[in-house]
């Protein structure tokens, strides 16, 4: 195996901005395809849990007696995940650690359950993380992994300086090791993993109402000029600082429009192990 996870850089970062986004993703609006397989006293995993509003909702869902143990690549983002399942008074519910997707520190079958939303776009060797999440997961369990597909979204009225943003996005994503198309690749990469039994769906995030329209916009005009992605953006050579406010102008004045709509289309499967 080749050690490609080991340069891959995760392009979001954690600026508020992005977790701005992040906590905003729940079990009903990011992985209601995974809903129906979840049962009082499961074990689940959940990788890349990020500030842990959907681990909340998958412990209340295989509740009473289950568990949800959540990792992720950053340990700061943790303290924020932690904080909010105490919130949800889910403090014996939940295990915290740092991980490493491609080499996961779980015994074999230790898991009824492994979920990953928005993560393998994000790694370097994706098929060897669907691997290890197949090994950590009992036989007869479920893989559970969801990933935007970036060349599909699309918005209204058209807008060149998000068709700039859109290409800018993928040449940075793909400068850190990453694959921002990954929706329509997960099929292919579960098949490369080892996986025989697979059910492969598609839904979409739509922001369409103004308050909707506003979070949105505001949220990735602020990332475009202050997160890891704008600094990944400058450091690479992709874009200058004045590319990255025209950028930013430009989903501000795209939010601004009273007709404004913008969808993401994800990519989900469900992988019997």
């Amino acid at each position: 195996m080749s050690n490609a996870h080991e340069t891959a850089v995760y392009t979001h970062g954690h600026h508020e901005s992005v977790l701005r986004s992040h906590r905003w993703r729940t079990a009903a609006n990011s992985a209601a395809y995974l809903i129906g397989e979840l049962r009082p006293g499961m074990r689940v995993l959940d990788v890349g849990c990020g500030p842990g509003t959907i681990t909340a909702d998958l412990a209340e869902l295989v509740a009473p007696g289950g568990r949800v143990t959540a990792v992720d690549a950053a340990a700061d983002v943790l303290d924020s995940a932690a904080a909010y399942a105490a919130e949800r008074g889910l403090e014996g519910a939940v295990d915290f650690a740092v991980a490493d997707v491609h080499a996961l520190e779980f015994p074999d079958d230790s898991f009824d359950v492994v979920h990953a939303h928005q993560v393998l776009q994000h790694v370097g060797d994706p098929v060897q993380a669907l691997r290890e999440m197949r090994r950590v997961c009992r036989p007869g369990g479920i893989v559970a992994v969801r990933d935007a597909d970036y060349a599909a979204m699309t918005w209204y009225p058209a807008t060149p300086g998000l068709e700039e943003w859109q290409d800018l996005y993928h040449r940075v994503a793909r400068a850190n090791g990453g694959e921002p198309d990954a929706g329509r690749r997960l099929l292919s990469w579960a098949r490369a993993a080892g996986f025989t039994e697979v059910r492969a769906t598609a839904t979409a995030w739509c922001y369409a109402t103004p308050e909707e329209v506003t979070w949105w916009s505001a949220l990735w005009a602020d990332r475009t000029t202050a997160s890891s992605y704008a600094e990944a953006a400058v450091g690479g050579g992709h874009a200058t600082k004045d590319d990255l406010s025209r950028v930013a102008g430009a989903w501000r004045a795209w939010g601004a429009e009273p007709d404004a709509w913008f969808s993401v289309l994800n990519g989900e499967l469900l992988c019997r192990v």
